[in-house]
């Protein structure tokens, strides 16, 4: 039987305007406060199944390696090793009770956590970490627009150490499966605006929406991130995919909504309308699906 939680390490700042691209801001204020830098605060979520043999988390968080400057620029929050700490503190788990690290992208707000200040050690060294391949190789060569989102001179060697060990499973093609334990299996499904194959995890109950839409008021399909790489392309991903969540009934989860973990959704002439949006709180644990 899986448990699923919703993990809260942290929290960030992303600019409103490129969180909301071209949509003006007299709207998207309405929806979510920014501060006097014009900055909106963005949980860090990320996401712990637990089954009878495994215990697998998705994504990583930020991380605490950046130093003083990047946390203040971007108004990271958060207690130090934060990943490891919630592990220990809310479930007796140790980082080498870790089997499995799904990495939905290589941005480094998602896999910031998979290492520390010491680029040579893996936090969670038993893991194996399930990566895309093609979205590797994009990562190491990204362009100019958005190569400030991946930090290759921190992940890069810290996957090297963990293919050394035989602990990267390289997945590859717009869909498949990730892993499968005994009767239970996880897939995935890409999307490509936000990044080049950007790996959406998926089961019979959920489906992690990363950064195709990161908070429920992004479920809109033309509210689209200035960060995307093709903005004009994730409007046809969010199509694609609410076809296929409402038709199998899957619960969205939001990796940056501080206020809201999930949601219900169901197609109506095209549009995404919204039937249960299931709220977060301050604590550092949720467990859903109960």
């Amino acid at each position: 039987m899986k448990k699923y939680y919703v993990l809260h390490p942290a929290v960030f700042k992303l600019d409103g305007g490129a969180m909301f691209g071209i949509i003006p801001k007299p709207l998207w204020q309405k929806a979510i406060a920014a501060d006097e830098l014009n900055r909106i605060q963005l949980s860090l979520r990320v996401m712990l199944i637990q089954t009878t043999h495994k215990n697998i988390l998705i994504d990583t968080g930020i991380g605490d390696y950046h130093g003083d400057k990047f946390d203040a620029r971007f108004g990271v929050e958060g207690m130090k090793n934060p990943l490891v700490q919630i592990l220990k503190d809310q479930f007796n788990l140790n980082p080498s009770d870790i089997t499995d690290l799904i990495i939905s992208h290589l941005h480094f707000d998602h896999v910031g956590g998979l290492g520390s200040e010491d680029p040579h050690h893996l936090l969670f060294p038993k893991a194996t970490l399930h990566i895309h391949r093609q979205h590797y190789e994009y990562a190491l060569n990204p362009t100019a627009r958005d190569s400030g989102s991946f930090h290759d001179q921190y992940f890069k060697t810290l996957i090297d150490s963990a293919e050394s060990s035989g602990k990267v499973h390289w997945l590859s093609g717009n869909e498949g499966v990730i892993l499968s334990d005994e009767a239970d299996t996880i897939h995935f499904k890409c999307s490509f605006g936000h990044t080049p194959y950007l790996m959406h995890a998926w089961d019979e109950n959920f489906i992690y929406m990363a950064d195709l839409v990161p908070t429920a008021h992004h479920i809109p399909i033309p509210w689209v991130m200035g960060y995307d790489i093709a903005p004009g392309q994730t409007t046809k991903d969010k199509q694609e995919f609410y076809q296929f969540i409402s038709q199998s009934k899957k619960t969205m989860i939001f990796e940056h909504d501080i206020k809201t973990w999930g949601a219900k959704i169901d197609l109506k002439n095209g549009e995404p309308e919204v039937l249960e949006k299931f709220p977060a709180t301050d604590e550092k644990v949720m467990q859903i699906f109960t």
